[in-house]
């Protein structure tokens, strides 16, 4: 198996055995709304670290905000609502859907057009937003 996906299956392992019985009382004892504040906490750091064009920082914080994504599929999994594999295709799909100029016979000039290609995509997938800011708390 390829060292990236040995990794991304060793912490999702590691994320199971946390939040299982015999594993970490604090990592069993969060939800979804007790981890928000944490998720937003890494979000900032890591984006505190491109400001500053810190790699090394940049590539922890990464990890800090996977953690968070493999940590509320765990959760969600454990309700039976979703699982990180959900999680994946969705993005997955959603990548593909609005890349039509790689996966699909659409032309593109260049960057400008492949975002508005893809502002129109989600516009119409998501027609409740009427501004970029909607849906965000």
């Amino acid at each position: 198996m390829d060292k990236k996906l040995e990794n991304i299956n060793l912490l999702i392992e590691i994320i199971e055995k946390l939040r299982s019985p015999d594993g970490c009382p604090w990592d069993r004892d969060q939800t979804h709304y007790s981890l928000k504040q944490n998720f937003l906490e890494e979000t900032y750091e890591a984006i505190d670290a491109i400001d500053e064009n810190d790699m090394k920082n940049l590539k922890e914080e990464l990890g800090d905000v996977l953690l968070q994504v493999v940590l509320h599929s765990q959760i969600a999994s454990e309700k039976n609502d979703f699982d990180i594999g959900d999680v994946a295709q969705v993005i997955n799909e959603k990548l593909i859907r609005r890349h039509p100029h790689v996966f699909g016979n659409a032309k593109v000039s260049g960057s400008d057009e492949v975002l508005a290609t893809w502002d129109k995509i989600k516009k119409n997938e998501k027609p409740e937003r009427k501004t970029k800011l909607s849906g965000i708390a």
